[in-house]
C-alpha cells in the first residue's frame, strides 16, 4: 500500500500520457503496424512497475525498441543480372538498381504457384520494380511487391535473343561490382534490354556492340583519337601506336582496324555492319581480352562459346 501511494502520482501522470497517446494512435483494436506507437507511449511509465531495478528497466526498454523497430522500405527499379540458388528455401538475386547500383537480395523459393510466378519475374535481364528493405551492415537485402515493368515478349521466346541475353547477363554479373548509383549506366542498360527485345535486324551484332559501348560507362573505352591506318593497338594503355607496343597485350594492325570499325557501331546502325563468322568471333575475342585486362572480375566466360555456335 505504501509503495503504491509513493508512486501513485507518477503513475497517474503517465497513464494520462498513455491515454492521450492512444487517442492519437487510433482505435484500441490496433493493427500490428501501430504497436510501436503504443509501445513508445507505454515506455515512460514502465518505471512505475520497475521502480528500483534500473538494469531491468533499461533492458526492457531496449528490448521493446528493437523488437518493434520499423524497418523502412525503399522503392526502386532493377535489372536482374543473375539468380543463384542459396539453399532449399532461398535464392540470391543479383540486381542492378537505378538508385543503389548493384545489390543482392534474398528471394524465397518453393513449389507453390506464387513461387513459380516469382521465379518468372526474376529471369535474367528482367526489368522489375519493387520495394527493398535495406539493413545497415548486411550484404543481403530483402524485397517485396516485385513486378515486371517492361514486358519482354521476344527475349525469352526467341532462342537467338535468349543466347544474347545470357551473354549480356553473364558479362554484367562479372564486370559490374559497384554498389553505388550510376544513372548513365542504368539508362544504358535499361535502353539496351528493351532494344534487344524489340529489334528485328542486326541481332548477330548486338553483343559486340553492347560490349564495346559498355566500356565507356565503366571507364575503359579505348582512345580512338589516336588511331591511324596501319597502327597497332596497345591494349594495356588503351591507345593506338605506330609501332608494336612492348609486352604481350597488343593487337596487330588488321585486328586494330576491326576494333576501330567496332567503335563506329551503335544501336542505330549495327544492322548495317556485315561480318563473317571468323571476323565476328575475332572482334568478340579481342574485346573480351581487353575487358579482362582492365577488369579482372570478368574472367573466363561460358556464354561466348554458345554465341559462336549460333552465329556460325
Amino acid at each position: 500500500m505504501g509503495l503504491f501511494a509513493l508512486f501513485a502520482p507518477k503513475a497517474s501522470a503517465n497513464i494520462r500520457t498513455f491515454s492521450e497517446s492512444t487517442k492519437f494512435c487510433g482505435n484500441i483494436r490496433l493493427k500490428v503496424t501501430e504497436f510501436p506507437c503504443i509501445l513508445r507511449s507505454f515506455l515512460p511509465f514502465m518505471p512505475v512497475f520497475l521502480p528500483d531495478f534500473g538494469f531491468f528497466r533499461n533492458l526492457a526498454s531496449a528490448f521493446a525498441s528493437n523488437l518493434f523497430y520499423r524497418k523502412m522500405y525503399e522503392k526502386m527499379r532493377g535489372i536482374v543480372l543473375h539468380v543463384l540458388k542459396y539453399s532449399d528455401k532461398n535464392s540470391i538475386a543479383h540486381i542492378y538498381t537505378d538508385v543503389r547500383g548493384r545489390m543482392s537480395f534474398l528471394i524465397p523459393q518453393g513449389n507453390t504457384r506464387s513461387a513459380r510466378m516469382r521465379n518468372a519475374t526474376f529471369m535474367p535481364l528482367s526489368v522489375v520494380e519493387f520495394e527493398a528493405r535495406i539493413m545497415p551492415g548486411r550484404d543481403l537485402a530483402s524485397l517485396k511487391d516485385a513486378k515486371p515493368i517492361v514486358p519482354l515478349h521476344q527475349l525469352y521466346a526467341d532462342p537467338v535473343k535468349s543466347a544474347v541475353a545470357m551473354f549480356v547477363s553473364e558479362l554484367l554479373t562479372r564486370a559490374i561490382q559497384e554498389s553505388e548509383r550510376n544513372s548513365q549506366l542504368w539508362e544504358y542498360l535499361f535502353r539496351s534490354v528493351q532494344l534487344l527485345d524489340s529489334m528485328t535486324d542486326g541481332v548477330a551484332n548486338f553483343h559486340i556492340c553492347f560490349l564495346y559501348n559498355l566500356g565507356a560507362f565503366i571507364g575503359i573505352q579505348p582512345d580512338t583519337g589516336s588511331y591511324h591506318e596501319g597502327y597497332w593497338f596497345d591494349m594495356e594503355n588503351g591507345i593506338f601506336t605506330r609501332s608494336m607496343p612492348l609486352g604481350s597485350h597488343a593487337l596487330p594492325p588488321d585486328e586494330a582496324a576491326a576494333l576501330m570499325l567496332l567503335s563506329r557501331m551503335n544501336f542505330a546502325n549495327l544492322h548495317r555492319f556485315r561480318f563473317s563468322h571468323t571476323q565476328r568471333n575475332a572482334i568478340l575475342d579481342a574485346a573480351l581480352r581487353y575487358f579482362r585486362l582492365h577488369n579482372s572480375t570478368v574472367g573466363t566466360m561460358r556464354s561466348p562459346e554458345i554465341l559462336r555456335q549460333i552465329f556460325a
